[in-house]
């Protein structure tokens, strides 16, 4: 089947029409560098045309709090209409754990409305909540660091591998509808500390992790549950351990 991926020139986007492809299906990359602006529309009801799935990973480059909203609204507007059109019979959305229990992260609310735009959209559609990634590990400590020193709560988070969450979008966007929200996260729990902590050390960077129970995570503290996953989460096999090793 013809899969579009929205954001398949990107991290996640680029290993998804891999996998596609390799399972023997027409995945086709939307981006900007594509011809394709889902912002403006530019391309998308072209490369739609034919689509039996629109798959959406794609990210703002902003995110300032009203940029982030401005993008996803109206990006998933765009992407609903230009799908309705062109007869789209499945639209798949990626998505954060935790969206719905942190209101006061910018961030986290622009999903949410993306979420509601899709599930009220009439489509038949798929959210992916996945946990935060392997990946993201040294630019969280990033924009957590003052004074060379790194500060983060011990909220539990359960990363998972970019790769693993990049398979289970690519599963769902080959499967029927799921019509609700299925949750994927990593084999293991850490404090949101302690897993930088970890990747810090591995990559010998010489920042110190401070645990700070009062430090916010994109602008807000989160609590002890906020970024874990519900009962039922699909969970990937890849520890934090064996990526390190890897990567």
């Amino acid at each position: 089947m013809k899969v579009v991926v929205i954001g398949g020139t990107g991290l996640i986007g680029t290993a998804l029409v891999a996998r596609l492809t390799g399972h023997g299906h027409e995945a086709v990359p939307a981006a900007p560098g594509t011809g394709v602006n889902t912002l403006t529309g530019e391309g998308l009801k072209e490369v739609l045309h034919g689509a039996d799935v629109v798959v959406d990973v794609s990210n703002s480059p902003s995110f300032a709090d009203d940029d982030v909203m401005a993008f996803f609204t109206t990006s998933t507007g765009n992407i609903a209409e230009a799908a309705e059109e062109a007869g789209v019979g499945h639209y798949v959305a990626l998505s954060v754990v935790g969206t719905d229990r942190q209101p006061d992260v910018g961030y986290f609310r622009a999903k949410v409305a993306q979420e509601r735009l899709i599930t009220e959209s009439g489509l038949p559609f798929s959210i992916v909540r996945a946990t935060q990634f392997f990946e993201f590990a040294g630019g969280i400590a990033d924009t957590a660091t003052t004074g060379g020193v790194v500060r983060l709560p011990g909220a539990g988070v359960q990363p998972m591998a970019a790769a693993e969450v990049s398979a289970a979008v690519g599963r769902t966007a080959a499967g029927p509808p799921v019509g609700g929200v299925t949750e994927v996260a990593g084999p293991e729990v850490f404090g949101l500390d302690d897993w930088v902590r970890r990747v810090l050390a591995a990559r010998a960077d010489p920042r110190e992790v401070v645990t700070d129970p009062r430090a916010p995570y994109f602008g807000a503290v989160p609590g002890e549950r906020d970024l874990l996953p519900g009962p039922g989460a699909l969970l990937a096999e890849t520890t934090l351990a064996t990526w390190l090793a890897r990567s």
